[in-house]
């Protein structure tokens, strides 16, 4: 009962961002989505309606697995940033807006963001 409660207030802070924030093929939508094991963004023209570009941590942990380490969901993140980051330059966008999913802008999240902004994109 309380997980379906948490559920449904983060649609809710979603839907109250999504009503302010849109993306076009100039700028944008930076989109995040994060489960307890993976994180996702994309890149999404809401214009047109098309994801431009996407990654996953799932990526990123397939190739840092070879090494036999372990790394911190955060630290995988902000690789995750960059390696969007490095994917929308490919795509000559400079610029995009950062919809943050109704999650706080903590944690995950936050090490995103970073990761994006030192990889040259700016929101």
């Amino acid at each position: 009962m309380a997980k379906q409660k948490k559920q449904l207030n983060r649609k809710r802070r979603h839907q109250r961002v999504r009503a302010k924030v849109s993306g076009t093929a100039k700028r944008p939508r930076i989109s995040v989505f994060k489960s307890n094991r993976y994180t996702y963004a994309q890149l999404i023209d809401d214009q047109k309606g098309k994801t431009l570009a996407a990654v996953s941590s799932q990526d990123i942990i397939s190739k840092t697995n070879q090494s036999k380490k372990k790394i911190t969901k955060t630290a995988i993140s902000l690789k995750l940033g960059q390696l969007l980051a490095e994917k929308a330059s490919k795509k000559k966008i400079t610029k995009a807006v950062f919809d943050r999913g109704g999650y706080k802008f903590h944690g995950r999240i936050k090490a995103l963001a970073e990761g994006i902004k030192k990889g040259g994109l700016k929101f």
